[in-house]
């Protein structure tokens, strides 16, 4: 008896789905999960906005009170992190990252010759003391869709240390906050 072509490939997928409902049985007849009545793992979320604000408000705050007793050798040092991205001498060429010449008070997204991300134009301001200590702390959280692939500085001392330096980079430092 002879099938035809369109036959064999019925029986085909006909036999497939046989040997996969038949190990898919075998499989759940041989281990037997359990459900676990709690989670192994919990992640905390945060309800509200409003809380999570006023703790980012908060740490700047606190990071920024931390400019006062900051330590710039410190902030060359942490700074160290940044140097395979940006220069810092004045009329500077740009690298992966713009140079950051007298950045404390400048437009964002200013440097000559930069091609900036349409996120980071699109911000429009100066850099502050607090806009530069948000940026550090979280680049891509201040900026969503920047080039930078940077986490960001954790620690609101080496923050505080790094952003101290940037200031010292300037012919005319700006005044503190």
């Amino acid at each position: 008896m002879k099938f035809k072509l369109w036959e064999k490939i019925a029986f085909g997928v006909l036999i497939a789905a046989w040997l996969t409902f038949i190990s898919n049985f075998i499989g759940d007849t041989l281990v037997q999960a359990e459900h676990l009545e709690t989670p192994a793992y919990v992640v905390a979320v945060d309800d509200t906005d409003a809380e999570t604000a006023e703790a980012t408000e908060s740490a700047a705050a606190a990071a920024l009170a931390l400019l006062v007793s900051a330590d710039p050798a410190r902030g060359v040092k942490v700074f160290g992190k940044c140097k395979a991205c940006h220069t810092t001498e004045e009329g500077g060429k740009n690298k992966v990252g713009p140079n950051l010449w007298d950045i404390v008070g400048k437009a964002k997204a200013s440097s000559a010759g930069f091609k900036y991300s349409g996120a980071m134009t699109g911000l429009g301001g100066e850099w502050s003391y607090a806009d530069l200590d948000a940026f550090l702390a979280n680049p891509k959280g201040f900026v969503p869709k920047t080039k930078m692939a940077f986490a960001g500085v954790k620690k609101a001392s080496d923050r505080a240390s790094v952003i101290l330096f940037l200031r010292g980079l300037s012919a005319a430092p700006k005044a503190l906050p």
